[in-house]
């Protein structure tokens, strides 16, 4: 294993040192914001300390991170593989465009967490947010899935305003007591079925072997299942008549 000190040294010149590293495992300590840590990496296991800056894990075809504290936004950006696992919170646009692989956040997610997610062929998108997460969760959501856990929400809607906007494939599961109003006659919300519950429950075992809990506890509880409505679809053409 190999470390690597950030400090206060400038980002460039300490994704250029990781990159110079043949090491398959590498530490990076005392970060304080350094950007794109790990972007587009594959075959490493790098372990992060401090508060990680905006585009972690960009592009990540492959590698494990994980970080010990914060990120900010962007993490996972259009990556395609691997496994991000935050131990605390992150900011906005966490996912965006993601293409697979999976980011495990043991805190809260920003603003339009899983935008543009997609799936493509084996490639299967997860996110899991252990707290809860802002506005325009899944905004545009086109495959994969994102499980909001709300631990400590006592059962309350765990997601701010306009979740799911403009989704028009895969499903966000939602660990709340009741079904979320207000959301677009795109969307159909239901509570989860037993295959539903089946589907997350190995998402849901990983969350606590990396963060601690009860996996049978939180899956005790009622979960709502939002997915794209095939009936009221974004389905305007634009044709040219004469």
């Amino acid at each position: 294993m190999t470390t690597v000190q950030a400090n206060l040294t400038y980002y460039k010149e300490v994704n250029e040192q990781i990159r110079s590293i043949a090491d398959s495992e590498i530490t990076i300590d005392k970060v304080i914001g350094q950007r794109y840590l790990g972007c587009g990496s594959s075959g490493k296991t790098i372990t992060i300390h401090g508060t990680a800056g905006n585009g972690l894990g960009q592009y990540l075809n492959g590698s494990t991170i994980e970080v010990f504290g914060n990120a900010q936004e962007a993490v996972g950006d259009t990556m395609n593989e691997g496994d991000i696992i935050i131990h605390g919170s992150v900011g906005d646009a966490c996912g965006y465009s993601m293409r697979g692989g999976r980011i495990f956040i043991k805190g809260d997610c920003g603003y339009r967490g899983g935008i543009h997610m997609k799936a493509y062929q084996e490639h299967f998108p997860v996110i899991v947010i252990g707290g809860r997460a802002g506005s325009f969760l899944g905004e545009y959501l086109a495959g994969g899935m994102i499980l909001v856990l709300g631990i400590g929400q006592n059962g309350a809607y765990p997601v701010s305003n306009f979740c799911g906007t403009g989704m028009h494939g895969g499903k966000i599961v939602l660990r709340c007591d009741r079904a979320p109003d207000g959301l677009p006659p795109q969307v159909l919300v239901n509570e989860a079925t037993v295959d539903d519950l089946a589907e997350i429950t190995p998402y849901i075992k990983t969350f606590c072997c990396h963060f601690g809990g009860d996996a049978a506890e939180i899956l005790g509880h009622k979960y709502h299942v939002l997915t794209p409505n095939p009936e009221a679809g974004y389905h305007q053409m634009y044709i040219y008549e004469t």
